[in-house]
């Protein structure tokens, strides 16, 4: 089951959808219940929504309503789904849960208090959730993905680029040369760490926070 705010969007996936808003409880509700309706048990839970931080300002320009609002879709949703499905995983005696943080989960970044201090709170939650869950067969752990080529990357690029008044693709050459490798990760190697983390394989992994930055420094 995928959920997501745009109907558009999820219609084009070719799996079954559930369009709400992950950033309310009502939304939250709505997408257990009716994945529970549609498909049965929720054994495995990945929290991979979020806002990100090309619209934040230094700390003493920072909007409070930003700040509310990043906590509301990047910590507040994903302690709601965890919340409502965890308790059902521990009675089964398995679960896999997996919340997408960010390097900025453990190192901040520089105009970003709201989106820091969410990733850093995601990564609390996910280890207060293997220590809940964990006597009872359930994991819970979090990746922290450096920069990816996606479309909420592609739109704080363009934020920056504006703001600075240079060009898109000189924001994404920056970004590369963070890593030894000199390129950003393909969402396909985020997935596939989060993948790992579902299965049976990874049953002695809980409460870790793994980075996948292509050995950058942070």
């Amino acid at each position: 089951m995928v959920v997501a705010r745009s109907s558009s969007e999820l219609a084009g996936v070719g799996l079954d959808y559930i369009a709400a808003d992950l950033g309310t409880t009502e939304g939250c509700q709505l997408a257990v219940t009716e994945t529970e309706r549609r498909l049965g048990p929720i054994d495995l839970l990945v929290c991979n929504h979020g806002i990100g931080s090309a619209h934040e300002r230094l700390i003493w320009e920072q909007e409070p309503a930003v700040w509310r609002e990043t906590m509301r879709v990047n910590l507040d949703g994903p302690f709601e789904l965890a919340r409502l499905t965890v308790g059902g995983m521990c009675k089964r005696g398995f679960g896999r849960l997996v919340f997408t943080s960010s390097t900025a989960g453990e190192k901040a970044e520089k105009s970003g208090s709201a989106y820091t201090a969410s990733k850093h709170g995601v990564i609390g939650l996910a280890r207060a959730i293997a220590q809940d869950a964990g006597p009872f067969g359930v994991t819970s752990n979090a990746v922290l993905p450096g920069w990816v080529k996606t479309a909420m990357a592609d739109r704080s690029a363009t934020a920056e680029s504006e703001r600075r008044g240079i060009s898109v693709e000189q924001v994404w050459s920056e970004r590369a040369a963070i890593y030894p490798q000199n390129r950003v990760l393909e969402p396909r190697e985020v997935a596939e760490v989060i993948v790992f983390l579902c299965s049976d394989a990874a049953s002695g992994v809980n409460g870790e926070a793994i980075t996948v930055a292509l050995g950058g420094i942070w």
